[in-house]
């Protein structure tokens, strides 16, 4: 890093997640000068958003990197299944859409970020910064004219015309910003664990099980990623309790033997995600806008919150790339970014939200609510049904295409 105190850029954007990646190389691709900035020293945050839903592929493909991009391990899920009633019901399916590849990508995230870094670093208008945490914004005259941020080298500042907040659903960036949040629903918790997986197990690359679909089975190639949803603050309870209480819960509600369970030997072996949604009423003010989870935290339900992301990255790049590149950017294009992003925003909230409902997520409680959700019941009734839901999960309500040069 350099030893400057101040350094400028046309676009800082904080947060080296799915988001600031993409939209970082995007700009870098369009001319834009940019540097983007993480708070941690690498990528390896486990139990991360890892799904690669098509029309995240898409991008990939309108970029030209899609060959080299499938070299990297995965899974692929040309559907997602539900358990119900002992038989496993497609929920959706992906295999009429119109993109080139019609399948859900498993991918370790840190692998997704890592190549996405890499091709941004082939540009030499693009700076990648790690290790360096925002501590607060530069203003002048009301307008966001930079980020102050604490890095090893010391306090360290970045002069630019647009910073971008893009560090997640805890967003430093809308917090200092003052950017007001709007919450929707209960929140709840996935306790997620790992179980080894063995000849014999379930087929399905994803799926849910469970009484009320609460149980979530992700294949990650020599091992089940598993989420058990609770609702929140209650993981307490269940702590103490005690681990042989909580592997006999987990037991009611999984597709996999039970002997296997005892491989969770400890609480320890077990990460909490707090799961919440919510959007911010504005996502931007002079000289500062806030994309992906930073502007709409979604529920894990169908795995979308990364490709939402994703859409906002390319959008935002079609349309700040040359106001950013011609140093002209107004308010106004700031508003345009948020208006293309609404619809899809709000239409995949109240879906997420219309499907919690209808489970109220608590498996402690399912003795009182036994069965399947109305959209599981629907689906298995109407299969034509699944590939609508294949589109709205793959593809989402408004998909973006790569329109920069």
């Amino acid at each position: 890093m350099s030893k400057k105190t101040e350094i400028s850029a046309t676009c800082a954007i904080a947060g080296a997640g799915p988001a600031g990646l993409m939209l970082g190389l995007l700009l870098a691709r369009a001319g834009v000068d940019v540097v983007v900035v993480e708070k941690h020293g690498d990528f390896l945050r486990d139990f991360r958003g890892d799904t690669i839903h098509p029309s995240t592929l898409e991008v990939m493909r309108e970029l030209g990197l899609i060959e080299e991009f499938l070299k990297l391990p995965h899974t692929r899920a040309p559907k997602l299944s539900a358990e119900m009633g002992g038989r496993t019901v497609t929920i959706a399916d992906f295999s009429r859409l119109p993109v080139r590849n019609r399948f859900i990508a498993f991918m370790p995230q840190w692998d997704f970020l890592s190549f996405l870094a890499g091709q941004a670093k082939l540009y030499p208008n693009f700076r990648l910064l790690m290790q360096a945490r925002v501590d607060g914004l530069l203003e002048e005259e009301g307008r966001v004219v930079g980020l102050v941020l604490e890095s090893p080298d010391g306090p360290l500042s970045i002069r630019s015309k647009l910073v971008v907040g893009a560090d997640g659903r805890n967003s430093i960036v809308r917090e200092k910003a003052g950017l007001k949040v709007e919450s929707f629903g209960t929140p709840s918790e996935v306790v997620w664990m790992r179980l080894s997986k063995q000849p014999g197990d379930p087929q399905e690359v994803m799926g849910h099980a469970g009484p009320r679909q609460g149980f979530v089975l992700i294949d990650r190639g020599d091992y089940w990623q598993c989420g058990y949803v609770i609702r929140r603050s209650t993981f307490a309870e269940i702590r103490q309790k005690g681990i042989e209480a909580f592997r006999q819960m987990v037991i009611e509600v999984s597709p996999l033997p039970a002997d296997r369970v005892q491989e969770i030997r400890s609480f320890d072996d077990t990460s909490l995600l707090t799961v919440r949604i919510d959007r911010l009423k504005q996502w931007w003010r002079p000289g500062l806008i806030c994309i992906g989870d930073a502007a709409h935290a979604m529920s894990p339900i169908g795995g979308v919150g990364v490709n939402l992301a994703i859409q906002d990255a390319v959008a935002a790049a079609n349309i700040l790339s040359r106001p950013l590149r011609e140093r002209r950017l107004s308010d106004a294009d700031l508003a345009a970014v948020e208006k293309r992003r609404d619809f899809p925003t709000k239409a995949t909230q109240k879906l997420q939200l219309m499907m919690r409902s209808s489970r109220r997520t608590d498996q402690a409680d399912e003795r009182k609510r036994q069965g399947p959700p109305a959209f599981v019941r629907g689906i298995a009734r109407w299969p034509i049904l699944a590939h609508l839901a294949g589109r709205l999960i793959g593809l989402g309500f408004r998909m973006e295409h790569v329109r920069t040069r």
